[in-house]
């Protein structure tokens, strides 16, 4: 018999029951509209290929279409838009769909729209026909196509009386064609091949060339369904050829302010490599303008080049608005002149942000103020200052809020970015492909005090270049990275608990108490990442590599110096230790769209740290940690593991878990993997859309150095997986306001490596009322509480 009513359960099911009533109360639409009114229940489209039908459903007019998801959009509507038993004539709010009313001119228009589809895609005797059934005012809307045979090429003939022209297209064209014998007449086709001519021409000098140029005629007479297909090139009207144009001067010219240019404009006389650069602000130095200026005299137009300037011109991320206009030389020379004209945005700003972290037992919050300049020496560098503060605190004894502040952090720190790469003796040309260049120099402060246990001063300094390979495929190379780390050990080593616990992490808290440097580099790649917003189809990849100490080592050796880092016995640099480790890490996604805006997101997050040579541990601020809200979200940051780590059990005194509390549960190889299904709830909630998602996520943290504890069950043991692997689920909500994703998530643990056994699926004790699972834990853990919920607040997608 149970010790204890089941309240949970008991709550559940009477809340399932009452949703259950409600949502079937709310969506019963028809009993708000007319009588002579019926809602659209289903709508087929039969005798269409399955290659199609799905575009084919798309040409259904949006107000008959029945609602693809349970539902909800319509009750959320159906509850606000109501009045006496009616749908509301005015003062519609934006909350919901509305339900699909029948119109039967709506279903003619769709009808119509359908065979013309088909059409277009060369079934030119298609014909499609449409039924309407109706029962007690809910609607069936059928749509029955007869396709007839698809019309294939037979030939393909040209007339292109511009022989220039021709031959372009005629070596160009295997590219990008689709236009072959033998494949099915489709429009969409035609037009690529229209859109892809219009470019190649434009990309060879061909500044007045238009789509209208290019036209098809097709002769369907055939009884076997193939037809002829003859391409078009004309040329302009009154002329027997079109004509190609060089690039003459350029103008680039930048506004006084962000309002735009004035009605008279005194351009600049000195013209200088044929271009004339006139800066009306006086703010903006030449080079660093025009660098990215790739409309370059005496070349042929190419309109790739103009659009090259387009992004780069925006990417120097100090214009709100950038437009190219040409001018056409007034003699015979057949040249356009390019004229720049730049808007500039707001140079500089200032943000103040700040969080609240908070969970069973701990809460406080961090303060940021973020000053920013983009154009700090008048070339578009961006400068970024940022002051940061914050304090932790324990809760729940009685005490007031900030009473037992147990952990301060404050940091400084400043970057500047150059839009170019600098690199020493070499001159870089601005790159073509890919993305804006940049040269980032950075240097940061950061102090951390945990009352009970250290403090711990960082400084760090690096220069980065980050470049753009494609859309896709981004570089981040830190050549030069230095840290200098030191702290000072405020644990009382000469307690008897926290001296076994000292000697059990000795190189962690030796760690915390030392002077040491990092010289190193790090290299980042990520491919996809201008996709993630996207709800398509597509892989993402984030790999990473962070060594240091190599280059130091090497020129110890060469001095002759010997050492011994088992013993303590360090080779230093400016009478200081230096670190030596290799710390990879890779973060694998897989999105998959399941159509409309439902999307599966697969994740695989994993890294691992390897100390050699003049180190026998990772430094502390390189070790891992699970939990968290874009982790093992039913866990806290930095409270799960390592292995099958029990806090409780390995640290028996109150005084010694509260101040290692975040020390402790850290491990140099972690793994993580999650899966989440992401769905549209509301379209249109005050304004924004309103997203739900349901996830699983599995990982944890282990050591795998044998210097780094003495305790076997924190060390990761492929044997041994199934029994360290933490497993959490929960659902989130994710407010959509176009610019920013508010993130809200619950984590509900499932199974907690920490226990052992049967004991591991802790959401057996939730699901049966875990109060006395909580009594008894938390009096053994204190001052830690167990927590089955964990819930997360973030900006923006967790991954």
């Amino acid at each position: 018999m149970k010790a204890y009513y089941n309240y949970k359960s008991n709550i559940l099911y009477g809340a399932i029951l009452l949703f259950i009533l409600v949502f079937v109360v709310g969506c019963s639409s028809t009993k708000y509209i007319e009588d002579y009114q019926s809602i659209v229940k289903r709508v087929k489209i039969d005798s269409v290929d399955k290659i199609f039908e799905e575009e084919a459903y798309n040409y259904i007019q949006k107000d008959i279409r029945p609602t693809s998801t349970i539902g909800v959009n319509v009750l959320i509507y159906n509850i606000f838009n109501t009045k006496n038993g009616r749908y509301k004539t005015s003062g519609i709010k934006p909350l919901g769909t509305p339900p699909p009313i029948l119109d039967s001119t709506l279903v003619e228009i769709s009808r119509n729209q359908i065979e013309r589809f088909l059409n277009s895609k060369g079934y030119f005797n298609a014909r499609v026909k449409s039924t309407i059934t109706v029962k007690k005012q809910r609607a069936l809307v059928y749509f029955e196509a007869e396709q007839g045979p698809a019309f294939k090429v037979s030939k393909i003939d040209y007339e292109i009386p511009d022989t220039v022209v021709k031959n372009i297209y005629l070596s160009k064209k295997s590219a990008f064609t689709h236009l072959k014998e033998g494949l099915r007449i489709d429009e969409d086709s035609l037009s690529y091949e229209r859109d892809q001519i219009y470019q190649l021409m434009r990309e060879n000098g061909y500044f007045d060339f238009s789509r209208p140029y290019v036209k098809y005629s097709i002769d369907s007479n055939s009884n076997a369904s193939m037809a002829k297909v003859t391409l078009i090139i004309d040329n302009p009207a009154d002329q027997s050829a079109h004509v190609k144009y060089n690039i003459g001067e350029a103008n680039v010219i930048i506004a006084p302010d962000a309002d735009g240019f004035p009605d008279t404009i005194v351009a600049n006389s000195r013209v200088f490599r044929d271009i004339r650069y006139t800066d009306l602000s006086g703010k903006f130095r030449r080079n660093p303008i025009v660098r990215y200026n790739f409309l370059y005299s005496p070349d042929y137009y190419d309109i790739r080049n103009e659009q090259l300037t387009y992004d780069r011109m925006y990417e120097l991320n100090v214009f709100k608005n950038v437009k190219i206009d040409y001018n056409k030389a007034q003699d015979s020379s057949n040249k356009v002149l390019p004229v720049i004209k730049l808007i500039p945005q707001k140079i500089m700003s200032n943000r103040i942000e700040g969080e609240i972290p908070f969970n069973g037992n701990t809460v406080g919050f961090n303060l940021s103020n973020t000053y920013s300049n983009n154009n700090l020496f008048r070339g578009a560098e961006r400068f970024e200052f940022q002051v940061k503060g914050g304090l932790q605190s324990r809760i729940g004894d009685g005490s007031g809020l900030f009473s037992d502040i147990n952990q301060r952090d404050f940091s400084l720190s400043a970057n500047l970015s150059v839009p170019r790469l600098m690199i020493p003796f070499i001159t870089a040309r601005p790159g073509r492909r890919g993305g804006m260049p940049h040269t980032i120099f950075s240097t940061s402060y950061v102090y951390a005090l945990n009352t009970e246990a250290f403090s711990r001063q960082v400084f760090l300094n690096s220069v980065t270049y980050e470049f753009v390979e494609s859309k896709s495929k981004y570089h981040s190379l830190t050549p030069l990275n230095f840290e200098y780390r030191f702290g000072s050990l405020l644990l009382d080593t000469t307690v008897i608990e926290n001296k076994k616990l000292a000697e059990a992490n000795r190189y962690s808290i030796n760690l915390l108490d030392r002077k040491n440097i990092t010289l190193g580099i790090k290299y980042v790649f990520s491919m996809n990442a201008n996709r993630l917003l996207e709800n398509n189809n597509f892989i993402y990849l984030r790999a990473s590599m962070d060594m240091a100490g190599n280059m130091l080592q090497l020129a110890s050796k060469i001095g002759g110096a010997q050492h011994d880092p088992k013993n303590e016995d360090f080779a230093t640099i400016l009478g200081l230790p230096f670190n030596q480790y290799l710390r990879p890490e890779v973060d694998f996604r897989w999105y998959k769209s399941l159509g409309g805006e439902r999307q599966m997101v697969s994740r695989i997050n994993a890294g691992i740290g390897y100390a050699y040579g003049n180190s026998i541990a990772l430094p502390f601020e390189k070790l891992f940690f699970a939990g968290g809200s874009s982790g093992v979200r039913a866990w806290q940051a930095r409270t799960l593991g390592p292995g099958n780590y029990n806090r409780g059990e390995r640290i028996t005194d109150t005084a010694a878990r509260k101040a290692f509390y975040g020390i402790d549960q850290l491990g140099d190889m972690h793994i993580e993997a999650n899966l989440e299904y992401r769905y549209k709830l509301l379209n249109k909630f005050f304004g924004a859309k309103l997203k739900g998602a349901v996830f699983l996520d599995a990982g944890n943290v282990w050591n795998a150095s044998s210097n780094r504890s003495d305790y076997s069950e924190t060390y990761f043991d492929i044997k041994k997986l199934g029994k360290q692997i933490a497993l959490g689920t929960g659902f989130g909500f994710r407010y959509d306001v176009q610019y920013f994703v508010f993130r809200f998530d619950v984590g509900i643990k499932l199974k907690d490596p920490q226990f052992q056994g049967s004991d591991q699926w802790v959401i057996c004790k939730f699901l049966n009322g875990g109060k006395d699972f909580r009594r008894a834990y938390d009096a053994a853990n204190a001052p830690d509480s167990y927590r089955f919920v964990q819930y997360n607040f973030g900006i923006g997608m967790p991954f």
